[in-house]
């Protein structure tokens, strides 16, 4: 039984206000959602890095469009009942584009979206060569997401990117700004130091979202470290696709060497599993349901 919109927003708020480090894994389609759910999380992120690496077999550069994040946001939505926060890149335009980004994303089924302050087109947070967009721009375009939203309970992060381009207190400043132009969540991104992880939850009031990118540039803490300095969520958006490639690398090459994998290799998820996984009993009832 999926939950109401209303049900999953409310749940999410929580979850952020309630700033215990609640850690919330990214994913980049609807399996991937299933198997974040089977494993008892609270939460998801649907990346658009991994739907743009997964999908099309591209680097996070800004090659995906507003309307293939909703598609997978309504097929996850109606894969999972967990709350999801959806990446709305730069909210794919100016502040009228964010309206119309936000309008879309919450019928497709977000329960937040972020959007982040960089010039189009966006990168990933932790490749080089970002630049930001001025901060008279990116906080009415913050303005204009909060304006859009039907449902009070639908939340909005926003995330800067000015820590790279201007310094960690220009960063603080913005994101500052986002709070006040309404903002639900706030998202420093790619912050470089031990010092600066801990300064943020005591110099900005809203939950915030602490980002750990395997292998970037950000240092790793644990979720019930974050969670112990004040982080409301703690996100490893791309875990489960790093750990799906490394998966298909395994049994792949095992495949190629040895002309074969059988089930008992411990390389795949057993036939079953992917079944279950995939609601197939829940169908088969259904079938029997109506013949």
């Amino acid at each position: 039984m999926k939950m109401s919109s209303s049900s999953t927003r409310k749940t999410l708020r929580a979850l952020a206000e309630a700033r215990r480090g609640v850690l919330v894994p990214g994913a980049f389609n609807a399996l991937s959602a299933r198997v974040i759910e089977d494993l008892g999380f609270e939460a998801l992120y649907i990346t658009g890095a991994g739907v743009t690496n997964m999908w099309f077999g591209m680097p996070d550069q800004g090659f995906m469009g507003l309307h293939e994040i909703a598609d997978h946001t309504a097929r996850i939505r109606d894969a999972v009942s967990l709350p999801l926060i959806v990446d709305a890149d730069t909210g794919f335009g100016n502040a009228l584009n964010v309206r119309h980004t936000v309008r879309v994303l919450e019928r497709a089924g977000a329960d937040c979206i972020q959007l982040e302050d960089q010039v189009a087109p966006k990168r990933c947070g932790h490749f080089s060569g970002k630049e930001v967009i001025p901060t008279e721009e990116a906080v009415s375009k913050i303005k204009a997401a909060v304006d859009a939203r039907q449902d009070a309970d639908f939340m909005i992060m926003a995330r800067t990117d000015a820590a790279a381009v201007h310094g960690f207190e220009a960063a603080i400043e913005r994101a500052q700004k986002f709070a006040e132009a309404g903002a639900d969540i706030l998202f420093v991104e790619a912050v470089t130091t031990e010092d600066e992880i801990r300064a943020l939850p005591k110099r900005l009031a809203k939950p915030q979202l602490m980002n750990m990118v395997i292998g970037g540039k950000t240092p790793i803490f644990s979720a019930d470290e974050l969670g112990g300095m004040g982080y409301g969520i703690v996100l490893y958006a791309n875990a489960a696709l790093q750990g799906a490639l490394a998966g298909m690398q395994k049994a792949l090459t095992v495949l190629r060497d040895a002309k074969e994998v059988q089930e008992s290799s411990g390389l795949v998820t057993p036939f079953a599993e992917r079944q279950r996984l995939v609601g197939k009993p829940e169908w088969d009832a259904l079938e029997k349901r109506y013949t």
